[in-house]
């Protein structure tokens, strides 16, 4: 296994947003996170020791070579070679179909935890109030429920394995090289602090910037989303600013070249050192190996297995190095997640609420002394799902003053008045889709908030101003009200 190929993944430690190690992460989340994690705890058992056996293998072959060369070739054993070779076959096999195993049980463990989270996310958003989507960016909520849902499963896939991973395998074949020589041992490892001092100035700089580069893409984005609809082509064609908004479009583009550049520079200067510390450390182990060698300390097949171990050692060196990185962001990811899961509606089911009865005079509207305001934005939202994040704290003042009528059945009743005025208001809250601050809205004679709200949505006929369409067949969306028509 070639070194470029051993340190792979560190790529990715290298784009990670190290601003996620200065976070800080409750208790109370590290709980939660592992109440998720016992449903799949068989899963994640089986899953770790696999992983353990095939971290512990990777010292088996480089020591078959050394028994190989040292036993067989030097001594003209043809029969030992001819074993020793069948055995590193095996032990490539072997190391295959643990690595498919333990492919199978990473996407088990890691699909079943994202199916729990989203579908937990989607339930509960569901049953919040329509005040969280009118101050909600719907797309830092899809984000959500994307892309910190998988952020957070890799806590039980990849940081998981690759944590007991890179530490079995830091002591094992720490061991063993030590146990070969630990005088050349001991000077490979000299090494490792120069690669590490470079993977931190890399990674400082290039999580920073591909946060940027990602914003500068996001912002791209949002622009040929809003010109490129129906709305935005109408207004750039009635009012002419096509020059204007090439300028601007170009701008943005240019940041972002400019972004990718200075990251393809930067991710040069790492995998110039990913050649050169291994190469170094190579080249230590064949100079002071084979001074060994020639002085009958080392034998020739101890030296080649301490070159292919060195090759193993500095990958999973390196990838603990960034092991507090990959935690934290997985830990936050679900903070993140919890954040959504946390906020609470506003208007809540009663543990006790009744069922509407049908029968005459269960379509009576009655308000009663209502008053009402919009709710707050620190009481629905949360700023970071907003898109200006701010914390409102004002009040946006009474839409409705002492307001009393009552709609009794089969009377048609017309709410006039200018724009403002809270005539949607006053729908809503029949609907339920807002509580009263003070007074009672009663249907059937019984306040809606004793009320289920099944009961009261298949009660309350509602055309909405706007006609919303799902992407579904026609007949789908005419029985979206009553599936069963």
């Amino acid at each position: 296994m070639s070194m470029h190929a051993a340190m792979g993944p560190v790529w990715r430690h290298m784009r990670t947003d190290r601003s996620a190690v200065e976070s800080k992460v409750r208790r109370e989340t590290v709980r939660r996170v592992l109440r998720f994690a016992v449903p799949h705890r068989r899963l994640i058992t089986s899953f770790l020791a696999l992983t353990v056996v095939d971290a512990a293998l990777v010292v088996v072959s480089p020591l078959l070579v050394q028994r190989i060369v040292d036993d067989g070739i030097a001594k003209g054993n043809l029969g030992l070679v001819a074993w020793l070779a069948a055995a590193m076959a095996l032990v490539a096999v072997f190391d295959a179909l643990l690595a498919l195993a333990t492919g199978f049980f990473s996407s088990r463990i890691g699909e079943g935890l994202i199916l729990d989270l989203r579908t937990a996310v989607f339930a509960h958003v569901q049953r919040l109030s329509l005040a969280f989507f009118t101050r909600t960016q719907t797309g830092a909520l899809v984000s959500r429920l994307n892309n910190d849902v998988i952020g957070a499963q890799r806590a039980f896939t990849s940081t998981l394995s690759s944590t007991v991973s890179n530490s079995i395998s830091v002591v094992v074949v720490g061991a063993a090289m030590f146990v070969l020589s630990w005088q050349v041992t001991v000077l490979c490892l000299l090494l490792f602090p120069v690669l590490l001092l470079v993977s931190r100035w890399v990674g400082e700089r290039l999580s920073g910037l591909t946060r940027d580069q990602m914003d500068g893409n996001a912002a791209l984005g949002n622009a040929m989303t809003e010109r490129f609809n129906v709305g935005g082509a109408m207004l750039l064609k009635l009012f002419g600013r096509r020059d204007e908004e090439d300028r601007q479009f170009t701008d943005k583009a240019a940041v972002v070249r400019d972004l990718g550049v200075r990251i393809a520079l930067i991710t040069r200067v790492f995998a110039a050192a990913l050649m050169l510390i291994p190469a170094l450390a190579t080249a230590i182990v064949y100079g002071v190996g084979g001074w060994l060698v020639i002085r009958g300390d080392l034998t020739i097949g101890t030296l080649l297995a301490l070159a292919t171990l060195l090759l193993r050692l500095l990958a999973p060196l390196q990838g603990l190095s960034n092991v507090r990185i990959d935690v934290m962001t997985a830990l936050v990811s679900f903070e993140r997640v919890f954040e959504i899961l946390d906020l609470p509606t506003t208007v809540p089911e009663k543990p006790d609420a009744v069922a509407l009865k049908a029968g005459p005079g269960s379509s009576a509207v009655e308000f009663e002394h209502v008053r009402f305001r919009y709710p707050r934005a620190d009481e629905v939202s949360l700023a970071s799902l907003e898109s200006v994040a701010r914390k409102e704290t004002k009040d946006s003042g009474e839409i409705l003053h002492d307001v009393s009528f009552t709609a009794a059945p089969g009377q048609l009743v017309a709410l006039v008045g200018p724009s403002g005025a809270g005539k949607t208001t006053i729908t809503h809250l029949v609907a339920r889709l807002y509580d009263v601050t003070e007074g009672m809205v009663r249907v059937g004679g019984v306040d809606v908030r004793d009320l289920t709200l099944q009961s009261l949505e298949d009660a309350v006929g509602y055309v909405t101003q706007d006609a919303y369409m799902f992407h579904d067949t026609i007949r789908a969306n005419l029985c979206y009200a009553r599936p069963g028509a």
